[in-house]
Order: structure tokens, then C-alpha cells, then sequence
């Protein structure tokens, strides 16, 4: 199993972005797939997740509205639209997979390698 996040960089505040999370040697149908960020100095925080079965979503309470989750089945992909970005938004964002995880979780099984997202005014 392997998950490939892109699609950070560096965005303006009111700006957007959006990110992708690849899968590969698994289909990520089957799999809850969640979004994280950290930020320098602060712990890991749940984004967003998905789930494989029924297409469920989560936001964080801090990000609803500014965030989208979708899955592309036929490319094994996840997407994270994030729109008004701020200054506060800045972090290494990470996605994962978990075959069962509480959508607050952190604790995932699989776990790709982050990408930055750095908002400047």
C-alpha cells in the first residue's frame, strides 16, 4: 500500500488549493482515506476523511465549509479542495489509509509522505 500526496505549494491568503492523494497496491474504495495537517510545533489534526463504503464524509469542525473531500475511484485518487485559505492554514498536509478508524482518528495504518501548503498574506 502506498499513498502519494501533491498539489501543496505556496497560495495567498483567500486562495485555494487543491490536493491529491494517489493510492496504489490497494483500491482505496475499501479503505477510509484521511486528510491531516501539521503544523510547526503543533500536533497532527484530522482534515477530512472519506469513507470507501457509502462515501461518508468528515470535516473538522475548523474547516468546514472551506473544505472539500472526493474520491476518484477510476484513478485510485483522493482530492482535498481547500478554498479561503489563511494564514493559519499553513502545514504539512499527509493523507492515509485505515481499513476501520474513527473519523477523529489519527491512527491510520498507512500513511503517504506530506505535502506543504504554506499561506502568505
Amino acid at each position: 500500500v502506498q499513498l502519494q500526496a501533491s498539489g501543496g505549494g505556496p497560495v495567498q491568503t483567500g486562495g485555494s488549493v487543491r490536493l491529491s492523494c494517489a493510492g496504489s497496491g490497494f483500491t482505496s474504495d475499501g479503505y477510509v482515506i484521511g486528510w491531516f495537517r501539521q503544523a510547526p510545533g503543533k500536533e497532527r489534526e484530522v482534515v477530512s476523511c472519506i469513507r470507501g463504503s457509502g462515501g461518508n464524509t468528515y470535516y473538522a469542525d475548523s474547516l468546514k465549509g472551506r473544505v472539500t473531500i472526493s474520491r476518484d475511484s477510476a484513478k485510485n485518487t483522493v482530492y482535498l479542495q481547500m478554498n479561503s485559505l489563511e494564514v493559519e492554514d499553513t502545514a504539512v498536509y499527509s493523507c492515509a489509509a485505515a481499513r476501520r478508524v474513527e473519523v477523529t482518528s489519527t491512527q491510520y495504518d498507512y500513511w503517504g509522505q506530506g505535502t506543504q501548503v504554506t499561506v502568505s498574506s
